[in-house]
């Protein structure tokens, strides 16, 4: 299997980055010649693509949802993190609800589609090193959400579980975002496997280890303190982690 994942990577990665920088122009022109909307659903069809390239490796990414989110209201996912590869399939199957990433600041330039997209699309980039930066970022980003109705996507454990197993989760952006969106919904979502696409390191890509995303019960932010919100959120993300 190994010895196959030599043969098959870089085929995907070239295929992937294919992706990213033919999508790169065609956000510009969206954006430029229509708006941010039609921009968005540039990325979604990126994203649809992106989701569908993991099959190179063998790798399918399945979504389970049992529970109706709510819809004309803004939408908090707050996901545990396992890959580079959760990004894509989350605003895909979510793309109804315009998701909106909250990233690191270095993510904002140097990558094709992806620099644009944030930049451009409505994401908050934020400086882990300045606090007052990444306050300020998360409550504009806060606010545009509100307004726009779109969903909020975070990731509390702020970098990649290496190993699948989760890290401690941080408030700080929840509760900011919490703030300005109190009429709005949490909607925990946990991911399994997809940290095993790096299970070689960053090279070869682990094949055959299919993706699932599963989106749990929605909970009214308003209608707990946040101490338990967030505690609830976590409880439910963590113990459906296999």
């Amino acid at each position: 299997m190994k010895f196959l994942s030599y043969i098959l990577s870089p085929i995907f990665v070239v295929v992937y980055f294919l992706f990213l920088i033919i999508f790169h122009p065609l956000q510009w022109l969206a954006l430029n010649i229509f708006n941010q909307k039609t921009q968005g659903k540039v990325v979604d069809v990126l994203n649809f693509f992106l989701v569908k390239a993991m099959l190179i490796l063998g790798i399918s990414v399945r979504l389970k949802n049992e529970h109706k989110i709510p819809e004309n209201t803004s939408i908090v996912f707050v996901s545990n993190h396992q890959s580079t590869f959760d990004v894509a399939p989350l605003g895909w199957f979510f793309r109804k609800h315009y998701p909106k990433f909250v990233a690191k600041k270095e993510l904002g330039k140097g990558l094709p589609s992806v620099s644009f997209n944030l930049k451009h699309g409505g994401a908050a980039l934020i400086d882990r090193k300045d606090p007052k930066q990444a306050i300020g970022a998360l409550i504009e980003y806060s606010k545009r959400i509100k307004e726009n109705k779109w969903a909020a996507v975070i990731f509390p454990e702020g970098t990649r579980s290496r190993n699948g197993k989760p890290k401690r989760f941080a408030t700080n952006g929840l509760k900011v975002i919490a703030k300005f969106n109190k009429e709005g919904y949490v909607v925990p979502v946990t991911i399994n496997n997809s940290w095993k696409v790096f299970k070689y390191g960053k090279f070869p890509l682990g094949l055959g280890s299919p993706i699932t995303i599963e989106a749990h019960k929605p909970i009214k932010i308003n209608s707990l303190p946040f101490d338990e919100l967030m505690e609830q959120t976590e409880s439910v993300i963590k113990e459906h982690i296999k």
